[in-house]
């Protein structure tokens, strides 16, 4: 990559304004050892600042390249990155010390982000996150290890996830581990998804009857027999807790997606599989070979690996177009997205 030595400055209230900028701002600063800072941190979203899962990314990348950081702080609006080497593998847990009661991160989405630049590092990572792996509108642990996992082992990035402990929402104390090989990122072109290879479904239950797991695997076999299709679908019981969780993925031969539903009092489980099953199966109807969520997270693999790849995805978020923006910040990278925002839309990512 092509790139400078000058600070990069960033409004954190583009474009979406959340803390998807930030995370691929400092990623972005890590892979290619350029200098940032990102004003108005998630000055798009109606808590702003710094928040707690921020601060675990940013020591843990800080930490992976020797960088120097200024504003590091829960509730900053400002943050300066510089990073002071290439990245280096990462073992222990992270964000010892920062824990707070109130609000946890999500562990899937630190994972996610340390991802590219740990499978570039040269050496093995073993890394542990405290917080949530189930929450609302946000990455689950089935769909990470069945999807996001399944997805980027077939462009040659080989990680491995484990839960010990269930949590439920951003107050709770779930533990996910995640080990990762050393890894020569390979590029995707999935213009068409081609043949169907595997519906299937998790009703992840911790604290409740099991009854309630069983009721959500027979609705979701009900759902998917309506529709014309079978579903290997399986109840799990997980430690902590209380809570369910269903997550429902389809494979193609060069195609994934899916949906999830986080369960609240009140909420019948029925209902859970329900709104899962329309989402995956939404996404099964249209031409999209990917869905919305993974585009998200498939970007910067995408950015590193050894040439072009294409793919559709079946809506185009402001999430995602704004994470473009800050990718197209620190290099002179073609990326292309054809379509309009909540539509389908086509990205192409060229090297040369």
């Amino acid at each position: 990559m092509s790139v400078s030595s000058a600070l990069i400055v960033l409004d954190g209230s583009h474009g979406e304004g959340g803390g998807a900028l930030l995370r691929t701002a400092l990623a972005m600063s890590v892979l290619t050892q350029q200098p940032v800072r990102v004003d108005n941190i998630r000055g798009g979203t109606k808590f702003p600042g710094l928040d707690i899962e921020d601060l675990v990314i940013a020591r843990a990348l800080a930490e992976s390249s020797a960088a120097e950081m200024r504003g590091a702080d829960i509730g900053s609006n400002t943050l300066a990155f510089f990073p002071g080497r290439k990245a280096q593998g990462l073992n222990g847990r992270l964000g010892e010390g920062l824990a707070d009661e109130s609000r946890r991160p999500n562990g899937l989405v630190v994972m996610n982000c340390l991802l590219p630049i740990l499978a570039r590092a040269g050496m093995y990572s073993s890394v542990a996150v405290e917080g949530e792996t189930y929450g609302t509108h946000t990455l689950g642990y089935d769909y990470f290890a069945n999807v996001t996992l399944a997805v980027l082992k077939r462009m040659g990035l080989y990680a491995f996830c484990e839960m010990p402990r269930a949590g439920f929402g951003r107050e709770s104390a779930g533990v996910v581990t995640l080990d990762v090989e050393p890894s020569a990122v390979e590029p995707i072109s999935w213009m068409d998804r081609g043949r169907q290879r595997s519906l299937a479904g998790v009703v992840a239950t911790a604290g409740v009857p099991d009854a309630i797991g069983s009721r959500g695997v027979a609705h979701l076999k009900a759902l998917a027999k309506n529709a014309g299709m079978t579903i290997s679908a399986s109840h799990q019981r997980v430690s902590g807790g209380p809570g369910a969780y269903v997550t429902v993925w389809c494979a193609y031969d060069k195609g994934m997606g899916g949906g999830a539903a986080m369960g609240s009092r009140g909420v019948r489980i029925e209902a859970l599989a329900q709104t899962a099953f329309e989402e995956t199966y939404q996404w099964m109807s249209s031409s999209g070979t990917i869905d919305p969520y993974l585009a998200d997270q498939i970007l910067l693999p995408a950015i590193v690996a050894g040439g072009d790849s294409a793919f559709r995805v079946s809506k185009l978020t402001r999430r995602f177009v704004t994470s473009v923006w800050v990718v197209k910040q620190f290099v002179p990278i073609h990326i292309t997205v054809k379509g309009s925002e909540n539509g389908p839309g086509e990205v192409t990512v060229r090297k040369g």
